[in-house]
């Protein structure tokens, strides 16, 4: 499924600002990672109203496809396990392989960094495959 491949994602809050993210697509919402050090964080508090649309367009094969979501994103507490599964989708299964900063999401005492989910559950989901047809070369 398109929404399962570790894609980024581009996330729109008030004002406007948009900012590529990574996501996990899960229990019909996106999950991203935040906290204080972030500005998505604070802009969300401020207005919880969201877009955010993942897309992809490979020009050798013709392939585009897109979703785009709406809604009011949700800062929820942290779990680790949620946070395992999205990181792996991005930097793979070895956990030593992986930059010590997204290590430390995973197991830094989130109330000392502060770490939370930004959770979108859509109001509005659409999904599109705009794929085309090369011409031959």
């Amino acid at each position: 499924m398109f929404l399962q491949r570790p894609l980024t994602a581009r996330l729109a809050t008030g004002g406007p600002t948009v900012r590529p993210v990574w996501f996990l697509w899960e229990d019909g919402a996106f999950w991203v990672l935040t906290g204080p050090w972030a500005r998505l964080f604070d802009r969300v508090k401020n207005d919880p109203r969201v877009a955010l649309v993942v897309d992809e367009c490979d020009l050798v094969t013709g392939r585009v496809q897109q979703v785009i979501a709406r809604g009011r994103a949700e800062l929820v507490p942290f779990d680790v396990p949620r946070g395992r599964r999205k990181l792996v989708r991005y930097l793979g299964e070895d956990e030593a392989l992986w930059d010590d900063r997204f290590v430390g999401y995973l197991y830094d005492e989130p109330s000392e960094r502060g770490t939370m989910w930004l959770r979108l559950t859509p109001t509005s989901l659409t999904g599109q495959d705009l794929s085309y047809c090369v011409a031959p070369s």
